[in-house]
């Protein structure tokens, strides 16, 4: 067993109104609703030589290793949440969430 493994402890804990979370001096979740986090959509992966890249200019292409039409991954702060498919809204690009990670999938890669 791992030190990760040894430390991981999964806490289930019952919703509480606020009023309950404050009586009982914990913090409701409500607090941290507004902290930013990272999100970032994964087209793909290449891996390239040093050499290669340094002959880049504008208008280069490479190839990735996910095909055209294939689910993005999302991740928040680095870890895989969900997977989607890219869209075009007017001139922007957007994502359109098609599966959300279960929580024992996240809980697992933990492990």
């Amino acid at each position: 067993m791992s030190n990760v493994e040894k430390n991981v402890r999964l806490v289930q804990f019952s919703p509480f109104s606020e009023d309950e979370e404050l009586a009982a001096g914990t913090r409701p979740l409500s607090m941290l609703l507004d902290i930013p986090l990272e999100v970032a959509v994964e087209l793909g992966r290449a891996s390239l030589p040093v050499k290669e890249i340094l002959e880049w200019e504008p208008g280069s292409i490479f190839a990735l290793n996910k095909l055209a039409g294939e689910a993005v991954d999302l991740k928040v702060n680095n870890q895989q949440i969900a997977k989607g498919e890219v869209l075009v809204l007017d001139d922007n690009f957007g994502v359109r969430i098609t599966e959300v990670v279960s929580e024992r999938e996240r809980l697992n890669r933990l492990k």
